[in-house]
């Protein structure tokens, strides 16, 4: 019955400022009353106060990682100025255009209101705060410093979220091309073939290999062109279901991705700068090293490297150094472990590998950008591959012709 009184809404409301001017926006609350309270508190007189209807498409926009990086920024920034956190909560949650965001906000401001800490507050919502995130706010709570250390998880996250969109990038980009020539591919066999093939009927010749293997393809995709497309579907389907719930799945395309020409780089260099910023920011955080490394493993983004930094936790607990456990893991780079025993040794480790993930994030970064580059031409190369094929097979027999004649 309490959760059900405690329900956060969105309210439209109207007022006056002391100006005596009109004026209006949404709000987040359990009720029109504490939504007029809070209204004259800012020296509004309210008006109308009305719960907001939520649209078909307002309810399906859900909340981003991005939305999530901003709400710690903004956190860090308000507790750096001597804000109290009540009131920062009120800010956040009015600066939001997504109504879920504002609702989030308004919850875990509930929450400590109720006497709760932030991070037991944070730890209500898994699906938007993760086991690291907590961990790093509880550490933040415990040493008295919470807003340094929201700095930190919102600089942490905020480029991790850019890393993670630099990879999608790259790889979505050869998908895109692939789908294009398909479908200009698809569109030539279904309605620019057929009007080849009733013309070459009307001229009794033997038409060329080539230009028969095409018309037959073309009639195959006339009369399945809907159960190509069904199976696609299905498969594209079969396949990101099979990842999402199938561990041997998983960890098998996992690991396939890993010996790609291209890709396999980007992913490990965008693995290796997730380890290095992740396990940077742990242990300025004052997380000891041994725990760091057990909330690390899930952030690399990949099952090879997260069993690696698990047996590289395994022999740090065992008493072995960072960087010889990282060197004989076998998946880390000269670079990355060479830095690292510098780290140890002069006694700055998180610098040195904040430095590591500066540089494989660049690195990131730049064979992005080249990527971007090279795929432009590849796109008129693939298109004019399958269109000039399609084209030069439809004219083979009118070339024939006229050699004949």
């Amino acid at each position: 019955m309490a959760s059900k009184a405690a329900k956060v809404s969105i309210y439209v409301w109207e007022g006056i400022d002391r100006k005596g001017e009109k004026v209006s926006g949404e709000m987040a609350g359990q009720n029109p009353a504490l939504i007029k309270i809070h209204l004259r508190r800012q020296g509004i007189t309210p008006g109308k106060v009305r719960k907001k209807s939520v649209s078909l498409f307002s309810s399906g926009k859900r909340i981003r990682p991005l939305d999530i990086a901003m709400f710690t920024r903004q956190l860090a920034t308000m507790l750096k100025a001597g804000v109290p956190m009540l009131q920062a909560f009120d800010v956040i949650g009015e600066g939001f255009d997504n109504p879920k965001m504002r609702k989030l906000v308004a919850e875990i401001k509930q929450d400590i209101a109720a006497g709760s800490s932030l991070t037991n507050a944070l730890r209500n919502k898994p699906h938007h705060f993760d086991e690291l995130y907590c961990n790093l706010v509880d550490a933040g709570e415990q040493a008295g410093a919470l807003d340094t250390l929201l700095d930190r998880v919102a600089t942490y996250t905020e480029k991790t979220e850019v890393l993670k969109a630099r990879i999608k990038k790259a790889m979505t980009y050869p998908v895109l091309v692939l789908l294009v020539a398909t479908l200009v591919s698809g569109i030539l066999l279904v309605n620019v073939v057929p009007q080849f093939q009733s013309l070459f009927a009307g001229l009794g010749a033997e038409l060329p290999v080539f230009t028969q293997w095409v018309i037959g393809l073309s009639q195959f995709m006339q009369f399945a062109w809907w159960m190509i497309l069904g199976v696609l579907i299905l498969a594209v389907w079969a396949l990101r279901h099979g990842y999402t719930h199938n561990p041997r799945l998983h960890d098998a395309i996992d690991r396939a991705l890993l010996k790609l020409p291209i890709v396999g780089t980007l992913l490990t260099r965008s693995a290796i700068a997730r380890y290095a910023r992740t396990l940077s920011t742990t242990f300025a955080a004052g997380v000891p090293l041994i725990e760091a490394l057990g909330s690390v493993a899930g952030a690399t983004g990949n099952v090879v490297f997260k069993q690696a930094v698990n047996r590289v936790g395994q022999d740090v607990a065992s008493g072995m150094q960072l960087s010889v456990a990282m060197r004989s893991s076998g998946v880390f780079p000269n670079l990355a472990v060479q830095m690292t025993a510098i780290g140890e040794e002069s006694g700055a480790l998180d610098d040195m590998l904040d430095k590591v993930a500066g540089y494989y994030e660049s690195e990131v970064d730049n064979m992005v950008d080249s990527l971007t580059s090279l795929m432009e031409p590849l796109i008129m190369v693939v298109l004019g591959v399958l269109v000039g094929g399609l084209v030069i097979a439809m004219y083979l027999p009118i070339f024939k012709l006229g050699e004949v004649v």
